[in-house]
């Protein structure tokens, strides 16, 4: 087997059905449109046309001029304004795929969770009313205590670290006993 199939294979083994039909049911849902039928999840989004159009539901003018038709570069150009789009959304550059990963369909997990990053930055935009992808993420919560109430906790040994009651060594026996010889 050449190495490239091993690698093909090792990246399809990566994808996960539930979360590719959870990501194309929220990009349908906030498109108003369902995917074109008879193609797959990744040959719909290919050509960035669907992405464009969901960067611009959510931040409408994101995207001024989506590529409809033309060569391969004018296609792959709509996936690099959409990466583009994102990050000025405030999706992390960590989270973005890369343009080959849907273009040359190498990593297909990678834009699925892009996709659950832009879900979850949806959360911060307060002008975005719905629907999200996602768990909502967490908020911060900063607590203020006063002296004597740290000093309480200082004192208190909790129990996520374990208990010692019972950790002895009585009755184990590693390797030989211990000799000791008198007299020598």
């Amino acid at each position: 087997m050449s190495l490239e199939r091993q690698v093909r294979l090792k990246l399809a083994g990566k994808r996960n059905a539930e979360q590719e039909a959870e990501a194309q049911e929220w990009i349908e849902t906030v498109l108003g449109a369902k995917f074109p039928p008879g193609e797959t999840y990744e040959s719909a989004l290919k050509d960035g046309i669907i992405l464009c159009k969901l960067m611009n539901k959510l931040k409408p003018g994101s995207i001024p001029k989506i590529n409809t038709s033309g060569a391969s570069f004018k296609m792959m150009e709509n996936i690099n304004v959409f990466q583009k789009a994102l990050k000025e959304y405030g999706v992390p550059d960590l989270d973005v795929f890369q343009t080959v990963d849907l273009w040359e369909q190498k990593d297909i997990s990678q834009v699925t969770m892009t996709l659950f990053a832009l879900g979850r930055e949806t959360y911060k935009h307060p002008e975005w009313t719905g629907p999200w992808l996602g768990p909502k993420p967490a908020e911060e919560n900063k607590r203020d205590f006063d002296e004597e109430t740290i000093a309480a906790g200082k004192a208190v040994i909790g129990l996520q670290a374990g208990t010692n009651k019972g950790a002895t060594q009585a009755g184990q026996n590693m390797g030989a006993g211990r000799k000791i010889i008198l007299g020598k």
